[in-house]
């Protein structure tokens, strides 16, 4: 089926015209990326940002996907023989993959039912007869299809077969299975129970002992958390509708009259229900609600990553990064300005050895060697102790010292990346250069861990992996591209982010790097082997070359307009160098003068734009963060406190903030602000500076509850920094379902494997 009928459709959803998604699907089916098509192609999508260019990607693959599993069913149909041009149109008009399975359904092969076996009997032509509902003579009727021959010895099993077959048919029937669909979408309830005996052992899941929710509310965080429950075999989780309004729209479907026929149809309705379609639907709604809660799951995590991946960078400056430990020492190492290795060594100022003139003797040693400017202390165990004896050995003023975010360094240490750029060093030693790194360019280095260990997102484990990979390769990759990429002192891990470029070519750049000396010009990058002019066109524009040959090659204005440039430049009787260093001159250039077919004022403005601040760093500018000095563990929390702190992670009820004592505390939704919102984001972001109130302390628990309203305990403290709690289950003595325990217990175990 041709694209073309995809186009108006898209178009719609998005809110953009038809025109707008044929040139950006030709430009993507061409190769190109969602950054450059975005950033470099606006007069032909008509300035679709990157979030609609990526819309229209996605949404076309999935259309095109429908249209392979239609293509699939016509030919599955036709071999059948059964394929007829009604069938067919209506095949083809369906608009999401639950109508067209449902079309399919009674033509899909099957393994032997209740309904095939009866069909064997000889059965259908009598379920034909029940099915029309006409008054007749039932039990005579039934007794022409008795045949020992064929297993079928009295009118009972005669009735039961039939009424197999006619289950089978309301089952497969389009219309019905579409009601009851969205019957357990807008009426269905999550019912949480924990299976007993597990109490003790399923405490974290304490919440979802006897809890009852609609399925159409529940929060992804929720779902998430109860489906985990039930495959740890905590919780037994059933989905649905009242089985009574349901059995009703499927009578009022199928059953026209009321005599003996009729009642055999009832029959068949209750048993079809429960039998085929009940678990059915159950099976799609789980699917549905899992599908929305993934979406929701991933959305907070990739905006998290985002704002974490473009978190202030210090810049190239020399800094000193700590490791901090008790036992076994602090790990500390020397970077230069590019964040080259230079020294690395082992203090021990803390429990129990407590070398504080040694270690403070060395630290001064190295930071006056190597003209150390800053200090980097990760924030894991002992970082406030290692935090309070650098701040106390007398260094010069204007050393910083700033506390980073080690989440994943661990990781990173261990990974085959690390052992690449640093095989003679172990694990330690690794996490402290990371470390340093960090502060110098969170993005640069954060790339090289896996998007999942960095320490933002929820339930990251438990939401569709593939999906979620999309969806972080996307953010990565903008964030790469947002910024820019120094390709002279990039690692193999940040250019494979670059659009165009991927790992084999980003590989191909540091080794030609490698053995070539620095790139004096981007048009030297065309010399690396095997990127080609496409690889260029899409990833030039966002390869930086700083002090080269070209002052635009600093830029984000892409080699194919240099030419445009040194025109403007030459009309305006400047050199191109004149023309960045002077605002003036740029305030001064005619642009409608420039447009032509392949170069709109769009293009043109953002050219400008860049002329004005060449190669500057889009990120925020850095700012030193300091945790409260003499408050370093849970202990010496006071509720009532106002304590700075860092916000370290976004969930769709609340933000988790460091404060200082290696326990992250939750502000809930309703401690954020003074007002009522809906979404954390509205009020916080990753990374962000915040003053606290501390609200609730558990030390056994390890939970603290925190505030950032104005004055908290002005009102309504009851719910004051306390954590969600889904509300009981007011009708937790009902049975959750028909099933007996041994029977749930049994499908839980078959289902998970344990």
């Amino acid at each position: 089926m041709s694209d073309l009928n995809h186009y108006s459709k898209i178009a719609t959803e998005l809110g953009v015209r038809e025109k707008q998604v044929i040139s950006t699907v030709n430009l993507l089916d061409e190769g190109g990326t969602v950054p450059f098509i975005s950033r470099y192609r606006k007069e032909v999508t008509g300035s679709l940002d990157e979030v609609q260019v990526a819309a229209v990607r996605d949404r076309l693959q999935q259309l095109r996907d429908l249209d392979k599993r239609k293509e699939a069913i016509i030919k599955s149909i036709d071999e059948q023989g059964k394929l007829t041009d009604a069938l067919a149109d209506k095949i083809n008009a369906a608009e999401t993959m639950s109508i067209l399975e449902d079309i399919y359904l009674p033509y899909k092969p099957k393994r032997r039912t209740k309904g095939t076996i009866a069909k064997e009997k000889g059965l259908e032509p009598l379920a034909q007869l029940i099915f029309e509902q006409n008054s007749i003579d039932l039990n005579k009727s039934a007794e022409e299809y008795l045949s020992e021959e064929k297993g079928v010895a009295s009118i009972d099993e005669a009735l039961n077969g039939a009424r197999d077959i006619i289950a089978e048919w309301i089952n497969e029937d389009a219309e019905i299975r579409k009601k009851l669909r969205q019957l357990f979408i807008e009426e269905g309830e999550f019912v949480s129970k924990v299976i007993p005996g597990k109490e003790e052992e399923a405490i974290k899941y304490k919440d979802y002992f006897d809890w009852r929710e609609p399925v159409k509310t529940a929060p992804s965080h929720r779902v998430l958390a109860m489906r985990r429950g039930e495959k740890e075999l905590f919780l037994m989780l059933d989905t649905g509708p009242d089985d009574l309004t349901a059995t009703k729209i499927i009578e009022k479907a199928v059953v026209k009259e009321n005599n003996t026929c009729a009642d055999q149809v009832r029959l068949a309705v209750k048993d079809g229900y429960k039998r085929l379609l009940k678990p059915s639907m159950e099976t799609e709604v789980r699917l549905y609600a899992k599908k929305k809660a993934d979406e929701d799951a991933i959305k907070v995590f990739t905006e998290n990553l985002r704002q974490l991946l473009l978190s202030s960078p210090l810049g190239e400056k020399s800094v000193l990064a700590i490791d901090p430990g008790f036992r076994t020492g602090c790990k500390v190492v020397c970077l230069g300005p590019q964040g080259q290795f230079l020294q690395n060594e082992t203090i021990f100022p803390n429990e129990p050895q407590k070398k504080t003139m040694e270690s403070g003797a060395l630290i001064k040693h190295m930071v006056a060697t190597h003209k150390i400017e800053a200090i980097a202390i990760g924030n894991g165990t002992a970082s406030r102790e290692t935090e309070n004896f650098v701040k106390n050995i007398g260094l010069p003023k204007d050393v910083l010292v700033v506390m980073v975010n080690e989440s994943g360094a661990s990781i990173y240490s261990a990974s085959d990346v690390a052992r690449e750029e640093f095989p003679d060093f172990d694990l330690t030693v690794r996490g402290a250069i990371s470390i340093g790194r960090r502060l110098m360019d969170p993005l640069a280095e954060l790339v090289k861990i896996d998007a999942k260990s960095i320490g933002v997102g929820q339930y990251q484990h438990d939401v569709d992996q593939t999906a979620l990979k999309n969806s972080l390769d996307d953010t990565v990759m903008s964030c790469v591209n947002g910024v820019g990429v120094e390709v002279n002192t990039a690692s193999k891990q940040l250019l494979t982010y670059v659009s165009g470029l991927g790992p084999s070519l980003a590989q191909n750049i540091v080794a030609y790097r490698n053995e070539n000396g620095p790139f004096k010009s981007r048009a030297d990058i065309k010399k690396v082997p095997r990127l080609g002019e496409k690889a260029f066109e899409q990833a030039a524009g966002f390869l930086r070359i700083r002090n080269g040959k070209n002052p635009l090659d600093s830029s984000a204005v892409h080699p194919e307009r240099y030419a445009l440039i040194n025109k403007m430049a030459k009309d305006m009787g400047v050199s191109v160098e004149e023309l960045l260093k002077k605002e003036e001159l740029l305030q001064k250039i005619p642009l409608k003068d420039y447009v032509n077919e392949q170069v709109g004022l769009p293009t043109l403005k953002d050219i400008l734009e860049e002329l004005g601040k060449p190669g500057r760093d889009p990120r925020e500018k850095f700012e030193v963060f300091q945790f409260e000095d003499g408050i370093n563990e849970m202990k010496d929390l006071k509720v009532g406190m106002k304590l700075p702190g860092i916000v370290t992670n976004i969930t769709q009820f609340g933000a988790f903030v460091d404060i200082g004592v290696h326990q992250d505390g939750l502000v809930h939704l309703s401690q954020m602000a003074d007002r009522f919102i809906k979404d954390p984001k509205e009020v916080v972001a990753v990374n962000q500076k915040v003053m606290a109130t501390v609200m609730e302390v558990d030390l056994p628990r390890k939970r603290i509850g925190l505030s950032l309203k104005s004055d908290p305990f002005a009102s309504n403290t009851s719910s004051g920094g306390r954590r969600e709690r889904p509300r009981k289950n007011q009708q937790g003595n009902q049975k959750v379902a028909q099933e007996s325990m041994e029977d749930k217990l049994a499908l839980l175990k078959k289902k998970f494997g344990k």
